[in-house]
């Protein structure tokens, strides 16, 4: 949602150039990549409250002093609102303030590891000087949503004049929420197709492993993901979990159609986010836009509209698994593991897709609903969500040691999956992990979680 706006100048005359922009994101598995994102929120040590842009101790501060590090700072009008590296990688801002590394495209979980390590101590190196610490979890606990400072965005603008016109909760989504997420590679339509199904019905699991959001404004919401739950009253017209997907013929042309249909938040002209809110892109197609009279859209401006869609999978040149709350380190590195050990081996892409390929559109609808109030014990058929977590944690671990990508001690990447493990075979997520804690040895309050969970 955050990344900078991207600049490609070719006009877009008709809808079968926008197939052939997704179309070109198939490569052959050699050239398979793992790309982790993960976002934090950033906080005063002092009194825990969420950090501004200006001053002393801001953001802006922030991103300035990492910049000692090699990163070259991006700027809007004069600011700087993101980080970027040679190789790929860049560190943005979410609307509140959250840090979020978009990690480079690597070849293995081990270097994403190491990648994640090396952002959180150049992080906490700068962040110690400002006096402000970092933290990952799905949901702010403490602060109201007033009490959130914005980050100084075009973009963001147009978005939080936009949101409270089609949900409740958007807001808070922008301000108030963090996540960790992969991006992966698909081989052609086929294979794009079938990973999308598999990981769309099986983001609820994830929702349920990575639980970590269980608290508003101090005290428990009643939910084990939070963050999950803002998704189903944000905007109907760009969440959710896309029954379509799972329709016969579905390809590359139907998302089209899909993206189509979303409308528009903007088009980012000579420095400048052109307010498009609810304006749509077949009519920019046409040369009918309102916001832009006359102008016909280019490849850039599609890839920019690609990014206001938020499904629990999203489609681009790559799929991006987007169910998980953010967490503590160790969970970072799970998140990938999981998804790769399903995706990128055709063994366990076939045995997931056993597992889940009769599943009914009410079943799946159920799952969305019902797993971010109640997690790994939401009811599901014969059993439980967990019950379905350890089937699919087992046939990621096969997929990774199959994968036998090993380290410098030997190990594959299943170790990291040792901490979702934990999770299924326990059946405590880190939400019920929180609440334990709340209830016991916190006395009530959620103001010790800043120092026993910060990066």
């Amino acid at each position: 949602m955050s990344a900078p706006p991207t600049k490609s100048a070719i006009p877009i005359t008709d809808k079968r150039q926008l197939v052939d922009y997704m179309e070109d994101g198939n490569k052959p598995a050699d050239q398979w990549r793992i790309g982790t994102e993960h976002e934090k929120f950033v906080y005063r040590l002092s009194d825990l409250a969420s950090v501004p842009y200006e001053g002393p101790d801001g953001i802006g501060a922030l991103l300035s002093g990492l910049t000692r590090f090699g990163w070259r700072p991006v700027e809007e009008h004069g600011r700087i609102i993101a980080l970027a590296s040679d190789n790929g990688c860049s560190i943005t801002l979410e609307p509140g303030g959250q840090f979020e590394l978009s990690g480079a495209p690597l070849e293995t979980i081990h270097q994403t590891c190491d990648e994640v390590h090396e952002h959180l101590r150049q992080v906490k190196a700068v962040a110690k000087e400002h006096g402000v610490g970092m933290i990952g979890l799905g949901f702010q606990p403490k602060w109201r949503r007033e009490d959130i400072p914005w980050m100084p965005k075009g973009r963001y603008k147009i978005m939080r004049d936009y949101m409270p016109r089609r949900g409740r909760l958007g807001i808070d989504m922008m301000t108030r929420t963090c996540t960790v997420q992969v991006n992966l590679d698909f081989s052609s339509e086929s294979d794009m197709v079938k990973k999308f199904r598999v990981s769309l019905a099986l983001q609820p699991i994830a929702t349920a492993l990575f639980a970590n959001s269980p608290f508003t404004e101090g005290r428990p919401n009643g939910f084990q993901s939070y963050r999950s739950h803002i998704w189903t009253d944000t905007d109907p017209d760009r969440s959710g979990d896309l029954p379509f997907v799972f329709e016969d013929g579905f390809g590359f042309e139907r998302y089209v159609d899909y993206m189509l249909d979303v409308p528009m938040y903007f088009v980012y002209r000579d420095g400048e986010y052109v307010d498009a809110s609810g304006q749509s892109f077949r009519d920019f197609i046409e040369g009918r836009l309102p916001a832009l009279p006359g102008e016909v859209p280019v490849m850039s401006d599609w890839a920019d509209h690609m990014t206001t869609a938020f499904p629990e999978v999203r489609l681009k040149k790559f799929l991006e698994m987007r169910g998980a709350d953010g967490g503590p380190w160790r969970r970072l590195c799970a998140l990938p593991a999981l998804w790769v050990g399903l995706l990128y081996d055709s063994v366990a892409l076939d045995a997931a897709w056993d597992l889940v390929k009769g599943w009914t559109e009410e079943e799946r609808a159920a799952l969305r609903a019902d797993v971010p109030r109640h997690a790994l014990k939401t009811p599901f058929r014969d059993g439980t969500v967990r019950d379905i977590a350890r089937q699919t944690l087992a046939i990621a671990r096969a997929g990774l040691d199959r994968r036998a990508r090993k380290d410098g001690f030997g190990e594959s990447e299943a170790h990291f999956l040792s901490a979702l493990e934990t999770i299924a075979e326990t059946g405590e997520t880190p939400a019920d992990e929180l609440l334990r804690k709340y209830e016991t040895v916190w006395g009530g309050s959620v103001d010790p979680v800043f120092k026993e969970y910060a990066y």
